[in-house]
């Protein structure tokens, strides 16, 4: 049996714009169509629209609770673990990924990219504007992917995996 793909939704929480709200709900949603499985850090922001994107397309979303509470989910994914280590949860959801999509940046959305990056796991990122260029760059280590659209973010992210 072929195992889904889970793509690592990640981005601003509770200070996402609504540029990003609405870009990581269609990324969510294309993803869904796609049959992958949409990973997210469960709170609000980018997180709770790529999940209702994902449910909006019958799809299935994993929110990686940062707390120990289940009720703190941002939005109706259709598992929530509460893994209780905080911030530490970043890595769980980078490693539980096989690429990550970074809707945006923040501070707890660098620290996924960087993980992400350092680890070997490919990372799309979709409205990054100039901050891109000022990542490192080091030798033997892929660069993120830009993306300019969500659909370009969820092809970059899906490639031939599921071909």
């Amino acid at each position: 049996m072929r195992q889904r793909t889970h793509v690592g939704v990640v981005g601003p929480g509770d200070g996402a714009t609504e540029e990003q709200v609405q870009r990581a709900r269609e990324v969510g949603r294309l993803l869904a169509l796609a049959g992958a499985v949409v990973v997210t850090g469960g709170l609000g922001g980018v997180m709770a629209a790529a999940a209702r994107g994902c449910g909006d397309a019958g799809g299935l979303s994993l929110g990686l609770l940062p707390g120990a509470d289940r009720a703190d989910a941002g939005a109706p994914h259709t598992l929530t673990v509460p893994t209780g280590l905080g911030e530490l949860r970043n890595g769980l959801l980078v490693r539980s990924s096989d690429v990550v999509v970074a809707v945006g940046p923040s501070w707890g959305t660098l620290s996924e990219v960087a993980l992400a990056v350092r680890t070997g796991v490919p990372v799309v990122l979709l409205g990054w504007g100039t901050l891109a260029d000022h990542l490192p760059q080091d030798a033997g280590v892929p660069a993120p992917l830009r993306a300019a659209t969500p659909q370009d973010a969820v092809q970059l992210a899906l490639g031939d995996r599921d071909g």
